[in-house]
């Protein structure tokens, strides 16, 4: 049965557990034939992807995990000139550190970046899936019972989770794969990928004070639909989940004061649409 990664990006809240642990089970360990050890130093079998978003005030920080992607349709695997990248019947991907010749051409293939050159070793490596451990080679005293890749047993917020792509199916349904448009088809699926936001923060000029319970009103010009926020107590509005790359108007109301529409807004990017002034009606 072929496995699979399933990683929630709501849990992950980039303690760096996974990319630790990557290190400490691959550097200065020979796993072969899986992998040779892992350099000190720049390598990320398993990287964190910080993904700052937004403007200040309005930030928020995405933390995404990413392995190698064990795709399906690995371009990395033709584009080897002797055969070290295969793909196992479980669908990890791991290229044979004995046959590498060094050439690079996979990492070239590779449209993820997921594979690095050890300049030592004249090899390519890149995370393996902990092979070594699904096939019971790894050195692990009997009561850890450890099945999975390091990374999945030491996140402390099981952000990670690794198994049978039948079992894991209810939470694949709900997933999304990084860059499809890559047409790889990875085995790394991710829950709650972010999605754009438009911010803000409303308040009234002649008073100087900031206006709760605005009502603001996204409308999505490419799809017709509707988002709507209200502001805090601080006057922030925070319009969430919205589509990349759409362009919106929006609208801000409250009783006793002159309504304001913005537009066009792209979401590109995140939107921080700054201190907004609403005028009041005589």
């Amino acid at each position: 049965m072929a496995k699979v990664f399933v990683i929630d990006l709501d849990r992950c809240n980039g303690c760096y557990n996974c990319q630790l642990a990557c290190k400490d089970e691959h550097c200065g360990n020979d796993w072969s034939p899986y992998a040779k050890p892992q350099p000190d130093t720049g390598h990320f079998w398993m990287k964190i992807r910080e993904m700052e978003r937004g403007t200040i005030p309005k930030v928020k920080v995405t933390y995404i995990p990413t392995p190698c992607m064990h795709c399906d349709n690995a371009p990395c695997i033709p584009a080897c000139p002797v055969g070290a990248i295969t793909k196992r019947a479980d669908g990890l991907v791991l290229i044979d550190p004995e046959t590498c010749n060094g050439c690079k051409a996979c990492i070239d293939a590779c449209p993820y970046g997921a594979i690095y050159f050890n300049e030592e070793l004249n090899i390519a490596q890149k995370c393996t899936g902990c092979a070594h451990i699904l096939d019971g080679k790894a050195d692990i005293p009997p009561e850890y019972q450890i099945n999975v890749p390091r990374c999945v047993w030491d996140c402390p917020t099981e952000a990670i989770k690794f198994g049978e792509e039948e079992e894991l199916k209810d939470l694949i349904e709900k997933a999304e794969v990084l860059h499809p448009e890559y047409g790889t088809k990875p085995r790394v699926y991710y829950l709650n990928l972010p999605k754009p936001f438009i911010a803000g923060a409303v308040y009234d000029p002649e008073e100087d004070e900031c206006i709760e319970g605005a009502k603001v009103t996204a409308t999505d010009l490419t799809s017709g639909k509707v988002y709507v926020a209200e502001t805090d107590e601080f006057g922030d509005f925070w319009l969430k989940d919205l589509e990349w790359k759409h362009v919106y108007s929006i609208k801000i109301e409250k009783e006793g004061y002159y309504p304001k529409t913005i537009g066009v807004v792209y979401t590109e990017k995140d939107v921080n649409l700054g201190d907004i002034p609403l005028f009041k009606r005589p």
